[in-house]
Formats: structure tokens, C-alpha cells, sequence
């Protein structure tokens, strides 16, 4: 029999642990494929931050550090100004890189450095328990705002997507989301144009995955794909914001 699909060879030979329903598991396999498509495995460098995110070290199968919370766009900066030949790129979460990181993406960003961005957005902080992320949306509850997210008292959800494509550097910024199959098949797209415009040195990559997160929003993973399609991404347009 013809062979028409296989795991990719950028991820470990093994099934992940992620919380059942997690899309962390789509995105990182997203970003293997595209990896393996450019072959680009052998030069990879991959910089972690703190979350859920930094699990995936154990899931994939090309070189990774984990950095100190938020800090994933500086140490990937000093990296790829070290070793400008390798292909370098972060994977960070919502809590990680709009809270605590948000200087060093925007300051990245604002660079123009020549790594690509991969950000997961599921509004809320997943792994230390579930609190309001910059993300969480107006109404969104979370451990630490048990009625909902009250706009008047800690502000509105921010779009960072939106923010960084105000930027002059930024090459490429977008967003998709991975709640069905159609747009996992843009975010893929969107992953390898931003992968190769490092690639052919053209600078700055962000794209913006919306996911979810079914443990700490408190539903079914097949709830947790309406609410992206039903209150995420009305909030999140989809689409490419920069694209030069």
C-alpha cells in the first residue's frame, strides 16, 4: 500500500500528555510538519517559555531551551545573533507572552529580529491553575474572577496580533484558529509562510493560534471548539494583519 501520511519526523515517536481536547497537541504538530516540509530539523532552535507550552520539549525531536517566564523573545534573539545560520523560533502561550513577556515581544517584534513567533492563545493560564490571562475575554470566568472578566476593573482583552502588526518592522503577522479542520489547514499555511520568510531573511514572523483550553474553561473539548467559534473569534478576527 502507498503511504499518504505519517508523524512527523520533527516530533518524538510518542503520544503527548496534554489535558484530552488540548489543540497545544495540534499546533506543535503543525509546526513539525512545516519544519520537516523546509527541512529545516538539523538547524532548528526552539526557545520555551513557562506554561503548558513547555511541555512540548519532551514531544519534540530538534534542539530546545526553556527560558525564564516571558523572556522566550530575548533568549531567541540572543541566539539567533549568535548562530544567525539556524532557523529559530518561540512557542508561547497567552498568560506567558501578553503578561509577564509582553516588553520582550513587543521589543522583538519592534527589532524587526529575523525568528518567527508561534503564539497560543486559549485565554487563560492552563497550567498554574486556571486565572485570567490578558486574553480572557470580557465575561470569561476564571479562578481568579469567579463571576467573569469585568472590564471596568481590570481592562478588556488585548489583541496582540493586532498591536504588533502597528508596528513598522514586523514582516508577517497573523491569526488562525484550530478549531476545525479547514482552519487548521490555513494555520499550517500561515505557520510556513512565516517560517520561510525567516528563512529567506526577510525578519519578523508572528502568527497567533486560537485555542482552547477544556480542563481550566470547565467543558468538553467539543464545547470548547463552539466557544472559539462562538465568542473567540468574534473578538480575534482571523486573518493576516501584515504580510509584506
Amino acid at each position: 500500500m502507498e503511504k499518504i501520511y505519517g508523524k512527523p519526523g520533527s516530533l518524538q515517536p510518542t503520544g503527548n500528555t496534554f489535558c484530552p481536547g488540548c489543540l497545544h497537541g495540534t499546533a506543535l504538530k503543525l509546526v513539525a510538519e512545516v519544519i520537516d516540509k523546509l527541512e529545516l530539523r538539523e538547524k532548528t532552535f526552539g526557545v520555551l517559555p513557562i506554561g503548558c507550552s513547555t511541555l512540548s520539549m519532551f514531544y519534540n525531536n530538534y534542539d530546545m531551551i526553556t527560558s525564564a517566564h516571558g523572556r522566550a523573545p530575548a533568549v531567541a534573539t540572543g541566539y539567533k545573533r549568535c548562530r544567525p545560520d539556524n532557523f529559530v523560533f518561540t512557542y508561547q502561550g497567552d498568560g506567558d507572552l501578553a503578561a509577564i513577556g509582553l516588553a520582550e515581544i513587543m521589543h522583538c517584534a519592534n527589532r524587526g529580529e529575523n525568528i518567527s513567533a508561534i503564539f497560543a492563545n486559549n485565554g487563560i493560564y492552563g497550567m498554574t491553575g486556571g486565572q485570567m490571562a490578558p486574553t480572557t475575554l470580557v465575561g470569561q470566568k476564571a479562578t481568579t474572577c469567579k463571576s467573569g472578566r469585568e472590564a471596568s476593573q481590570v481592562g478588556y482583552p488585548m489583541r496582540m496580533a493586532e498591536m504588533i502588526s502597528t508596528l513598522q518592522a514586523p514582516v508577517y503577522v497573523a491569526r488562525f484558529a484550530l478549531n476545525t479542520p479547514a482552519n487548521v489547514l490555513k494555520a499550517r499555511a500561515g505557520i510556513e509562510k512565516a517560517f520561510r520568510n525567516q528563512v529567506e531573511g526577510k525578519g519578523y514572523s508572528f502568527v497567533e493560534l486560537l485555542t482552547n483550553c477544556p480542563t481550566n474553561w470547565g467543558v468538553s473539548a467539543g464545547e470548547s471548539l463552539k466557544w472559539i467559534a462562538e465568542k473567540t473569534i468574534p473578538y480575534f478576527p482571523l486573518g493576516e494583519f501584515r504580510n509584506n
